[in-house]
């Protein structure tokens, strides 16, 4: 072996410690927030839940222009209303980001109309809310294609402009269900892990690509109607998060260039738990926390 990989091998562990303590020091300092009165945001499933709130933030914090994407035009009409009362400029469209040739349709049309989108919320999820044996095979295919290939369309389609810009960011709402699934919600905690893995592996590969980033939202359960009738067994201990205190952390994210984002930060304890716990103790922590049966009472949106 050359003395140079040698040296390589015996620095590296160095390396990993000074790179850890430094993330460590700087996540103690306050950081420089991005002005985002130049960017242009486009929220998927912006109609309602949690991108409805993002978009008020995004307007709040001087984006130049919001736009909405979804499948009900009811809801976006009322969310792009309310925004541009607020005095930002808004537009929604129709799309539902399942369909391919629909997204790279849609965006065309976004870049003619609007300009290019600098900032990409890929907020725009479905849960059916059952076993797998109990789940309809379209239902199946129906959360994989919007929670997870959605993902890959909308990324393809502004992704590009982005980089050729060296000035953009992909957002991911996910779920701390993607590294921490529970029963009766098989086709979501599937999806949402692609998702995680997709954004991952988004992350790294535009490492050396100046200007452009990613950030990735983690929330536990958060209270919308999307998991109406989901019920924890302590919601003292757990209490569900609020649509709105999601669209702000995630917005103060974006500002700050955090890549993963862990809500609440209790999240982080569950997943390191989770890297060396045995499995039958991990069965333990859901049976004593109910994720077992949270989702027997699940209604879902109406």
């Amino acid at each position: 072996m050359e003395l140079k990989s040698v040296c390589r091998m015996l620095l590296f562990p160095v390396q990993m410690l000074y790179y850890i303590v430094r993330a460590s020091l700087m996540s103690l300092l306050p950081s420089r927030r991005k002005d985002l009165t130049k960017e242009v945001v486009l929220i998927t499933g912006g109609g309602r839940g949690i991108g409805r709130h993002l978009a008020k933030e995004f307007a709040l914090h001087g984006a130049r222009k919001v736009i909405l994407w979804g499948r009900t035009e009811k809801c976006l009409k009322e969310t792009a209303e309310e925004i541009s009362l607020s005095g930002t400029e808004c537009h929604y469209f129709l799309c539902d980001v399942a369909n391919r040739e629909e997204v790279y349709k849609q965006a065309k049309v976004v870049r003619e109309k609007v300009g290019d989108v600098t900032i990409l919320v890929n907020n725009a999820a479905v849960v059916h809310g059952k076993s797998l044996m109990d789940s309809d095979d379209d239902a199946l295919l129906k959360s994989q294609h919007i929670n997870t290939m959605g993902q890959f369309w909308t990324t393809k389609a502004f992704l590009p402009r982005m980089l050729e810009l060296q000035h953009g960011h992909v957002v991911c709402i996910n779920s701390i269900l993607s590294q921490s699934p529970i029963p009766g919600a098989i086709d979501y905690c599937t999806s949402k892990a692609s998702s995680l893995a997709f954004m991952e592996s988004l992350t790294l590969g535009l490492l050396d690509c100046p200007g452009v980033g990613c950030t990735t939202v983690l929330p536990f359960h958060t209270n919308t109607e999307m998991f109406q009738g989901m019920r924890v067994r302590f919601p003292q201990l757990f209490p569900p998060l609020k649509p709105e205190v999601v669209a702000q952390r995630t917005v103060d994210a974006v500002r700050t260039g955090k890549a993963f984002l862990y809500l609440p930060w209790t999240m982080h304890a569950l997943v390191i738990l989770k890297s060396f716990m045995p499995q039958v103790a991990l069965e333990e922590i859901h049976k004593f926390s109910g994720s077992y049966t949270c989702m027997n009472t699940f209604k879902g949106r109406t």
